[in-house]
């Protein structure tokens, strides 16, 4: 069956009916261009695996692949001498905050955090809803982020939007949506898409995350999200099946694991931990946070016995996902490529001895 039209990540219902046309468009044209790849560069063009569900069929024989990382960056992990270094070093800045998770942090006086918010929205949404709806976006920001928002807050003397305005910049003022330049819907479908490409070097075919995404240059190696994508979409691909990220093509959080934690009242942990945006199967906004009730706050909650003092704690027990869809399986007749760049008949360790110019 063909899919009929994209719809907006998290199944939202804020745009009209103009601007969920431009949506579709927006994500179809995208991954018309993810499958023409590179064509500038040897080796990843075109990706004859990777189909568009509103243009190709989608056949009976289809099974959805769910991929799915931890939220807490990795190259801050890589780059940390202890917990506490990494904790606060990803508490500085959205812009290291690049596995598709975002967030922001409300304190009291004392420090203590009142309510932790998370984020997995793509920009490129809220681009499109501020172009069209501008005064749904305002309204949005003061249901989720602040009442007092102003619209001049939010767009600048033209009318353009700011996605980097003062109520979506840093993680103490609250957090609409992705900013962070990696944490893109365009580089999920390019990244899928260049790893739907199965890859022989050196008369092996190669399978591992590492390797992969070495060889197809997709992606930062550093990262808990990018290899694992990518090699996940490319062992769909080895069974020669045609493959898509599935409707509606978004990140989304898969949920918060609270193994070990403990509160001072002995209620659930888990309890505290809510969606406040999407639907039950693809939500794009969460929200940590204990009801005044209770008498206690998330920092007085232990994490294998130490007090959260940082959203980022939380941030190593969540997952964000994505979810593939793959059919005609065994039936692709595409052929596999060597890396990425290097010229027929010339191996991969040759290529990086020769001259540059």
């Amino acid at each position: 069956m063909i899919l009929d039209h994209f719809d907006p990540p998290g199944e939202v219902s804020d745009l009209n009916d103009a601007a969920r046309k431009e949506w579709n468009n927006f994500i179809s044209a995208a991954v018309d261009t993810a499958i023409v790849g590179r064509a500038d560069h040897a080796n990843d063009s075109p990706r004859a695996q990777y189909y568009n569900l509103t243009k190709t069929d989608t056949a009976t024989d289809a099974k959805f692949q769910e991929v799915s990382w931890i939220a807490f960056p990795r190259v801050v992990k890589l780059n940390s001498v202890s917990d506490q270094q990494r904790w606060r070093r990803a508490e500085s800045s959205r812009d290291v905050q690049d596995e598709y998770c975002e967030w922001s942090v409300t304190r009291r006086a004392d420090g203590k955090i009142m309510r932790a918010t998370f984020t997995c929205e793509g920009p490129e949404y809220w681009e499109l809803l501020a172009r069209t709806q501008p005064d749904t976006l305002l309204d949005l920001y003061r249901e989720f982020i602040d009442p007092t928002v102003q619209r001049d807050d939010l767009f600048d003397a033209s009318g353009t939007y700011i996605p980097r305005n003062k109520w979506n910049s840093t993680t103490t003022n609250g957090a609409m949506h992705l900013i962070q330049d990696a944490n893109t819907l365009s580089a999920e479908i390019e990244l899928s898409a260049a790893a739907s490409i199965v890859r022989v070097h050196n008369g092996r075919q190669l399978t591992g995350e590492q390797e992969l995404i070495e060889c197809a240059q997709y992606g930062v190696p550093q990262r808990n999200s990018d290899p694992h994508i990518g090699g996940v979409v490319n062992s769909v691909a080895r069974l020669k099946a045609d493959l898509a990220l599935s409707n509606p093509v978004g990140l989304y959080f898969k949920g918060l694991s609270t193994a070990g934690w403990a509160t001072p009242d002995g209620s659930d942990p888990q309890s505290y931990w809510k969606y406040i945006r999407g639907s039950a199967e693809h939500p794009v906004r969460a929200v940590y946070e204990v009801p005044d009730s209770k008498g206690f706050t998330v920092s007085d909650i232990t994490i294998q016995g130490a007090p959260i003092m940082f959203a980022a704690q939380i941030t190593d027990f969540i997952s964000i996902k994505l979810t593939a869809v793959a059919c005609r399986f065994g039936q692709s007749t595409a052929s596999p490529m060597d890396c990425v760049g290097v010229p027929a008949g010339i191996s991969a360790i040759t290529a990086t001895m020769l001259p540059t110019r």
